[in-house]
């Protein structure tokens, strides 16, 4: 089965651009105004990550995720067959951070978040910076899928480390210059083993495996922000998040990810993944040792306006 749903989209892949998101406006009519796959969920997150935006406006951002959730996936067909020479005329960023940690001979993590398109920018970076470009990926449940993604996510060398098996997939790198990217904004499976605070205005439980990675490996954390100048051309800025994590009290490099994650959904909130959902644990006041945000933790699961 996988070589025949593999074939049938490598075919598909090799369509010039215009034809695919001239089927990608299709998708979205059938999958927003039809089927209307999770419009709620996108809604809801929408009202309470922006409480101040009229709801005309919450339905106009949330018309532009689905037209980019979908060309994300159709985008992701493409690089099946996508060539590096096309892929670098399309895309574009800011990588001289990379080029300077590592002359100075130091490892590097660099901690994302779920904005369009993730799998071009692994692509893109893997092959623009000095690093071994390592993948930390969540295995999917179904088996195709699992074996597209990795050929995507691998065509080019990028070696793929399960994030199921992390602790023994990383010690073949330990000693060597490696660049490690992480999903960092994924909710936990628990809100008892994670870091409490404010994200867009509502409390968040994020993984606390990030941080404490980074503390462990002693290696610079880099973030990124993420624009669509326009469709099919992307721009990503990789900077400094922190220099030294293992020396800043514990929760400060969530706090300083999250900032600088929420600046970046409020730019442009039509670029992240608003179907997930990502605040589906809710707060209780049993988690206040976890808390890290400056504020006072919430006393239920109220709101910042």
């Amino acid at each position: 089965m996988y070589y025949i749903i593999f074939g049938l989209l490598y075919l598909v892949s090799l369509l010039p651009f215009f034809i695919l998101y001239g089927i990608a406006d299709i998708l979205f009519v059938l999958i927003y105004f039809v089927a209307g796959y999770r419009k709620e969920v996108v809604l809801e997150n929408l009202r309470n990550s922006f409480p101040g935006k009229p709801e005309k406006e919450l339905r106009i951002i949330a018309r532009k995720f689905y037209r980019n959730f979908i060309d994300n996936w159709i985008e992701t067909i493409k690089l099946l067959s996508i060539s590096k020479k096309a892929l670098n005329k399309r895309i574009s960023g800011n990588l001289d951070i990379f080029k300077e940690l590592h002359a100075s001979g130091r490892s590097v993590q660099v901690n994302l978040g779920h904005f369009f398109n993730w799998e071009i920018m692994t692509l893109y970076t893997g092959i623009n910076q000095p690093y071994t470009f390592l993948t930390v990926y969540l295995p999917q449940s179904s088996n195709v899928a699992d074996k597209l993604l990795m050929y995507i996510r691998g065509r080019w060398g990028n070696p793929l480390l399960p994030a199921t098996q992390m602790a023994k997939a990383i010690i073949p790198w330990r000693k060597k210059q490696h660049l490690l990217a992480l999903g960092a904004d994924q909710s936990p499976p628990n809100g008892t083993d994670a870091y409490w605070l404010y994200f867009m205005h509502q409390p968040a439980a994020f993984v606390k495996g990030p941080e404490k990675f980074a503390r462990i490996q002693k290696v610079p954390v880099v973030m990124m922000t993420t624009s669509r100048p326009r469709r099919g051309h992307y721009h990503f800025d990789y900077f400094l998040l922190a220099e030294d994590p293992a020396a800043l009290p514990d929760g400060e490099l969530i706090r300083r990810y999250a900032a600088h994650l929420s600046r970046n959904i409020e730019q442009h909130p039509e670029l992240y993944l608003w179907s997930h959902r990502r605040w589906k644990l809710k707060w209780q006041p049993g988690y206040k040792n976890q808390w890290v945000g400056l504020e006072e933790p919430p006393l239920k699961g109220e709101f910042v306006p």
